[in-house]
C-alpha cells in the first residue's frame, strides 16, 4: 500500500512546492508593485489599522481576500469544465496570482498579530515542516533532473562545438574551391 501511495505523496509534495515557489517569486514583485502604487497614505492607513486590530480580527483581514477571490477560481474551473479551457485557465490563473499577491502583502502586515494566536503558530510551524517534507520527498527527482540538465548541457555544448568546427571547415573548403 505504501508503494502505491508514493506517487500520490510525490505529486502532493510537488504541488505544495509549486505554491511555495510562486509565493516566493511573487513576494518581491508584490513589494515592488505596492511600493510603486501612489497610495502611500492608504498603505500607511492599512498598516496602521492592522496594528490596532486584535489578533483574531487580523486573521479575518488576512482571510477576506481569499474568500473574495474563491468564486473567481470556481468560475475559472467552471469555464474549463464547460470547454472554455483557455478562458477558464486565464481566469483561474489571474485569480490565483492576485490572491497570492494580496495574501503575501497582507501576511507581512499581519504576521506579528497572527503569531499571537496559538493555533496559528502551530499551523504555521506545520506548514514549514510540510515544506521541508516536500523538499525531502522531491530531492531524488530534483537531483536526477539536475544531473540530466548538466549532461544535456555538456552534450549540447559538445554538439555546438562540433557544428562550429564543421562550419569552419566547410568555410575553409569553400574558400579553397574559389581559389584559382
Amino acid at each position: 500500500m505504501r508503494r502505491l501511495l508514493r506517487p500520490l505523496w510525490f505529486l502532493l509534495a510537488l504541488i505544495f512546492l509549486l505554491e511555495a515557489w510562486i509565493w516566493e517569486r511573487l513576494d518581491p514583485v508584490v513589494g515592488w508593485v505596492v511600493a510603486c502604487l501612489p497610495f502611500k497614505a492608504l498603505k500607511a492607513a492599512i498598516a496602521s489599522g492592522i496594528e490596532r486590530l486584535p489578533p483574531y480580527a487580523t486573521l479575518l483581514v488576512f482571510a477576506v481576500p481569499g474568500l473574495i477571490l474563491f468564486p473567481f477560481k470556481l468560475a475559472g474551473l467552471w469555464l474549463i469544465g464547460g470547454g472554455h479551457v483557455i478562458a477558464g485557465g486565464l481566469v483561474f490563473l489571474l485569480a490565483k496570482s492576485v490572491g497570492l499577491g494580496i495574501t503575501a502583502f497582507l501576511f507581512h502586515a499581519c504576521q506579528p498579530k497572527l503569531m499571537q494566536i496559538g493555533w496559528f503558530v502551530r499551523f504555521y510551524d506545520f506548514v514549514m515542516r510540510a515544506k521541508a517534507w516536500a523538499h525531502r520527498q522531491t530531492e531524488p527527482a530534483r537531483r536526477l533532473i539536475s544531473q540530466l540538465r548538466r549532461r544535456f548541457g555538456e552534450r549540447r555544448n559538445f554538439v555546438l562545438a562540433m557544428i562550429s568546427r564543421l562550419r569552419h571547415r566547410a568555410g575553409r573548403h569553400a574558400a579553397r574551391q574559389r581559389e584559382p
